[in-house]
């Protein structure tokens, strides 16, 4: 597993993103295909046909949340993404940084994945 973390400017505010970051059908309109919640407060993040289970294991209002994913039966270190919204005070930036926990060993084409979909947030927004 390895730690990949990214920051990405975003012309927005945190009250108008924490919901695209924090809600089944504000994850779906940018993250991924489709994203459910079912009864338990499980979420199922549906990528190309494949579901990825995931529970919300922390999160604070217009801040950040962060889902850890799981198989059943698996035991050890979990994947995990936070996504925080954080603002620059100086410069009243604000910033979307991803915190992705994971197999995945390629940075760059990690970058470029979060890239894009905060790109598709982006668009969303209008920021």
């Amino acid at each position: 597993m390895k730690k990949f973390t990214a920051d990405f400017e975003i012309n927005a505010s945190k009250k108008m993103l924490y919901p695209y970051i924090s809600t089944a059908s504000g994850l779906s309109q940018w993250f991924a295909d489709d994203v459910n919640i079912n009864e338990d407060k499980e979420y199922n993040f549906i990528y190309d046909d494949e579901d990825h289970r995931a529970r919300l294991v922390g999160h604070r209002i217009n801040q950040f949340v962060k889902f850890e994913f799981y198989e059943d039966g698996e035991e050890g270190d979990k994947s995990y993404i936070e996504i925080h919204l954080d603002e620059n005070e100086i410069t009243q930036s604000m910033y979307v940084k991803v915190i992705d926990y994971s197999d995945y060993e390629d940075d760059q084409e990690q970058y470029e994945i979060w890239e894009e979909l905060v790109n598709n947030l982006k668009e969303i927004v209008g920021g």
